[in-house]
């Protein structure tokens, strides 16, 4: 306990770069609150390092307290709008293009429950169609969705 007390700024140094490495590498910097926690930290540290703030438990909670909620005041906005931009593009994937024979009638006015089904890689998929397919006819993946193929006729 007598190394905690005499190396603390290094001691909250290491916490405060723990704490950031949680909040960007496992949770993909998706709550900002770990970030602006470990950043009031790290430099709680640095300015106990340089004999700016005393190196005492109540000195360090108050200097991260005001830390935090000023690295919250300042860098929300800009974060947020880091995250609000969103990619919608369609995610390919290996089943798109698969080419088969739809086993049994497709209409597009059935509800999702009376779809047919098709079996791929161990899953059982809804097949859906814009345009009425026979069975036996042959037919590719345009989309997927989740538990649903999105199937066009093919020559």
């Amino acid at each position: 306990m007598t190394w905690f007390n005499e190396h603390y700024a290094e001691t909250l140094l290491v916490i405060g770069i723990v704490i950031l490495a949680i909040e960007v590498v496992v949770l993909g910097f998706s709550t900002f609150f770990l970030f602006f926690i470990g950043l009031a930290t790290v430099v709680t540290a640095g300015l106990m390092y340089f004999g700016i703030v005393p190196e005492t438990w109540l000195a360090s909670l108050m200097s991260i307290s005001v830390f935090t909620a000023f690295f919250a005041l300042l860098l929300w906005r800009k974060l947020k709008s880091l995250q609000s931009k969103v990619d919608n593009k369609r995610a390919d994937n290996d089943i798109v293009g698969h080419s088969f024979v739809c086993p049994k009638d497709i209409d597009p006015l059935l509800p999702l429950h009376e779809l047919p089904t098709y079996n791929y890689s161990g899953i059982s998929w809804r097949l859906m169609s814009e345009v009425p397919i026979k069975a036996g006819d042959r037919v590719a993946v345009k989309q997927t969705d989740v538990g649903i193929l999105h199937i066009i006729q093919v020559a």
